[in-house]
C-alpha cells in the first residue's frame, strides 16, 4: 500500500490542530497536502521515531540533521509556511487541543510509562478523546517506535555543571567554531566576518561586511595609535581592518584555536603583526587595560544572563576615561515572564551550546548599571536577514565541498540554522543592535560630537 503520506497529513492536522501548509512525500512514494510549493520529504519511518521519542523542535531537528527529513524545493518558502505552526503559536491564540495533543505523545511511549501514570488532568482527559487516541495509534503504527534512534553525531555532547564557567564556555566555542576554517570560508566568503553585514543598495556581501567593520571603527572614533580590544575577534577581520585602515593597535581575543591560528597568519601575511596581537584568552582574564576602545561584535550572546553584569563591568574597567564600547548583539523580544525564557533546543544542541539572547532593553540597562553612558542604539534587523540569505546561498552553491570538509549533517545544520534565523529577523522574532556606550571622562565629558550619527568620514584607505 502507498498510503503513508495521506495518513501522515491527517495525523499532522489532528495533532497540530490546523490544516497542513505544505505537501508531504513519504518513503513509499505517496504524497498529500497542498499541490503547490515545496515538499517535505519523509524518507523513512525513522523520522517519525525521532519525533515520537523527542516530540517538538529537537525531534524535528534530529530528523533533519540525520537526513531523515529533506525538502524538495525552496527551504525558505517551506519554513515560512510552517512558521505559524512551529514558531508563532505563542504570539496568537492557538487551538486549545493542539499543544496538549503533542504533549500527550510523550506519555504513550514505553519509556515514559511512569510519566503517563502521573500525567496532568488535562492530558488524561485528552487521551479519552477518540480522535486523539486514533491519531496516536496510527502514528505509533506508522513509526514502529522501538528502539529510539541515537542522536546524530553532530549533536553537542551533554554538558554538566553550571553554565558559563570558563571551561564550559571553551567547550561551547570549540563545538561551534573548531569545525575547520576552510568550511567557514565557503560559507562566509573571503571577508571571514561572522556577524551582520551593513547593506546598501547594490552591495555585495564583501562590500557590506567591509562597510560594517568600518562603521564600527568610526563609531569608536578610532585613530592612529589607539588601543582597541576586540572581544570575540573571530578570524581577525575587525582587528585587521582597524589596524590597516585606522592605524590602531589591536588586541583580539578568542577561545577558538582555529580562529587564532587563522587570524595570526592573516596579520603576518598583511604585514600587520606589529599592530595586531591575537590571543587565545577569556575576556575575564584580560588585565592589560586601559584601552581606548572596545569592540564586541557577535560575542555577547554567549556571555549568559547570569554573567552579563560582570561582563559589562569587566569591559568598563578595561576602558580608560572617555573610552568607547561598541556592543553589536542579537536580541529577542521580551517575555511577559522573563523567568519563562528557555534556550532554543535546536541552537543549543547543534549550533552554539549555552547561547542566550536578551532583549535590547536588558542589554542597555546592564551596561548602564556597570557605569557606562549609553549614547546610541542602532537597529540592524533587516541587515542580518540579508546577510543570512547571502550565507545560505553560498552554502548551497558549495554544498558538496562543504560536506566533504565537515559532514553532510553539519551542512544541514547550518542550512536550517541560517535559513530559519533569516526568517526570524524578517518577521521580527529576532533583532540585532549596535549599542555605543562611553566611560565618561570626569565631569560628564563624553567626547562625542553634538550630532554623532555621521560618525565622521571613512578613511581614504579602502
Amino acid at each position: 500500500m502507498t498510503d503513508a503520506a495521506p495518513r501522515l497529513a491527517a495525523l499532522a492536522e489532528t495533532l497540530l490542530g490546523g490544516p497542513l501548509p505544505v505537501r508531504i512525500r513519504a518513503w513509499d512514494g505517496s504524497e498529500a497536502g497542498p499541490p503547490d510549493g515545496p515538499v517535505l520529504v519523509v524518507r523513512g519511518r525513522r523520522a517519525l521515531r525521532r519525533m515520537l521519542w523527542k516530540p517538538g523542535e529537537l525531534g524535528l531537528a534530529r530528523a533533519w540533521v540525520a537526513g531523515d527529513l529533506t525538502v524538495d524545493g525552496d527551504l525558505f518558502e517551506l519554513l515560512d509556511r510552517v512558521a505559524g505552526l512551529l514558531w508563532e503559536r505563542d504570539r496568537q491564540p492557538a487551538p486549545a487541543p493542539a499543544p496538549s495533543r503533542l504533549t500527550a505523545l510523550r506519555t504513550l511511549l514505553p519509556r515514559r510509562a511512569s510519566a503517563a501514570a502521573g500525567a496532568a488532568a488535562d492530558t488524561a482527559a485528552l487521551l479519552r478523546d477518540a480522535d486523539t487516541r486514533g491519531a496516536v495509534r496510527d502514528l505509533l503504527t506508522l513509526a514502529r517506535p522501538l528502539p529510539a534512534p541515537p542522536p546524530p553525531a553532530e549533536e553537542a555532547a551533554r554538558r554538566g555543571g553550571p553554565m558559563h564557567t570558563k571551561g564550559r564556555d571553551r567547550q561551547a566555542v570549540s563545538h561551534h567554531y573548531d569545525v575547520g576554517n576552510d568550511f567557514y570560508e565557503l560559507v562566509l566568503g573571503p571577508s571571514m566576518v561572522y556577524s551582520c553585514a551593513y547593506w546598501a543598495p547594490g552591495s555585495t556581501l564583501e562590500q557590506a561586511q567591509h562597510d560594517k567593520l568600518d562603521l564600527v571603527c568610526r563609531k569608536l572614533g578610532l585613530k592612529a595609535g589607539d588601543r582597541l580590544l576586540d572581544v570575540g575577534c573571530g578570524w581577525g577581520s575587525m582587528a585587521l581592518h582597524a589596524a590597516r585602515a585606522y592605524g590602531a593597535r589591536v588586541t583580539g581575543i578568542t577561545l577558538s584555536r582555529e580562529q587564532a591560528v587563522y587570524a595570526r597568519k592573516k596579520a603576518a601575511d598583511e604585514g600587520l603583526a606589529d599592530l595586531v596581537d591575537i590571543r587565545i584568552q577569556d575576556y575575564r582574564d584580560v588585565k592589560d587595560g586601559p584601552y581606548d576602545a572596545i569592540s564586541s561584535v557577535g560575542m555577547a550572546e554567549h556571555v549568559g544572563a547570569t554573567r552579563y553584569r560582570d561582563y559589562a563591568r569587566t569591559l568598563h574597567a578595561l576602558l580608560g576615561p572617555g573610552g568607547r564600547l561598541l556592543n553589536h548583539q542579537i536580541a529577542r523580544p521580551p517575555e511577559a515572564d522573563e523567568s519563562a525564557y528557555r534556550v532554543d533546543e535546536f541552537i543549543d544542541a547543534y549550533v552554539f551550546p549555552d547561547g542566550e539572547l536578551s532583549p535590547v532593553g536588558t542589554t542597555v540597562a546592564e551596561l548602564e548599571r556597570a557605569g557606562f553612558e549609553v549614547r546610541d542604539v542602532e537597529a540592524l534587523r533587516e541587515h542580518y536577514a540579508l546577510t543570512l540569505r547571502a550565507w545560505v546561498a553560498r552554502l548551497e552553491r558549495h554544498w558538496d565541498e562543504a560536506a566533504a570538509l565537515t559532514s553532510a549533517g553539519r551542512v544541514r545544520v547550518w542550512q536550517l540554522y541560517m535559513a530559519a534565523s533569516a526568517l526570524g529577523f524578517e518577521r521580527g522574532r529576532l533583532g540585532v543592535n549596535q549599542v555605543l556606550a562611553v566611560r565618561s571622562a570626569g565631569r560628564g565629558d563624553s567626547g562625542l560630537p553634538l550630532r554623532p550619527r555621521t560618525w565622521g568620514a571613512p578613511p581614504d584607505t579602502p
